[in-house]
């Protein structure tokens, strides 16, 4: 299986380098934010077969912020980290629940007036587009999220938060109110310096066509969800 968990304990290890690439106005349904692009570059494990610390991949990543208001308030401003979903943000899948959380996420921020959301390009809980679709394949087949990334190869869960905790320090942001269902998103930032001062529930109202998917991710990732339906 491949490897694609990076400690916290080596979070410093594995930070290049960040930079701004643009910034511009972005109006949208939910009112008017600021978008912002960022590149990062990112030691990942060494390569496979060698033991030296030196012999290491780097990984580039990039992610966008949308920010809307004043996020330096004494509160701290409420975040969300959404991992990009082409199948349920841009074509409405209700094979998970990606694109609904995405809008609570954008209401939830305009309803504050302000808030920032990230936006990372890590497919598939980072295995990327054509993985995915061959996890999905599986899963017609009777195997679960997990079980289908675990056949392809893959950890359950793929994807890295450094990016996102480097963005946040960049707009100067070192406490959030993060919105996740997912510990070990809080447990990313708080390892990178990111003070969670509190976790906001990003539960949506579930679908039968994502009740597996969801108890797939209570119960074997460890996601906080007070309503989970049965299947049938």
């Amino acid at each position: 299986m491949c490897s694609c968990n990076f400690a916290a304990a080596n979070y410093n290890e594995t930070v290049n380098s960040i930079k701004k690439i643009a910034e511009a106005e972005f109006p949208t349904r939910w009112g008017h934010f600021r978008i912002f692009g960022f590149e990062g570059y990112f030691n990942a494990s060494p390569a496979y077969g060698s033991d030296n610390p030196v012999d290491v991949d780097r990984r580039k990543e990039s992610a966008v912020a949308l920010v809307m208001g004043d996020i330096h308030s004494p509160e701290p401003p409420l975040v969300r980290i959404h991992s990009q979903c082409l199948t349920g943000d841009a074509f409405s899948s209700l094979r998970c629940d990606c694109r609904l959380q995405l809008e609570l996420a954008l209401s939830k921020i305009a309803a504050e007036g302000a808030g920032i959301l990230l936006y990372e390009q890590q497919e598939g809980r980072g295995i990327g587009l054509m993985a995915k679709l061959k996890a999905y394949q599986l899963q017609d087949d009777g195997l679960d999220t997990v079980e289908a990334n675990e056949e392809l190869g893959y950890a359950a869960d793929c994807r890295a938060y450094e990016l996102p905790a480097e963005v946040l320090k960049l707009l100067g942001v070192d406490r959030v109110r993060l919105m996740t269902n997912n510990p070990e998103k809080v447990a990313a930032l708080e390892a990178a310096g990111i003070a969670v001062t509190e976790r906001v529930s990003a539960e949506v109202a579930p679908e039968e066509t994502f009740a597996g998917y969801l108890k797939t991710k209570q119960e074997k990732m460890g996601h906080i969800l007070e309503t989970v339906p049965d299947e049938e």
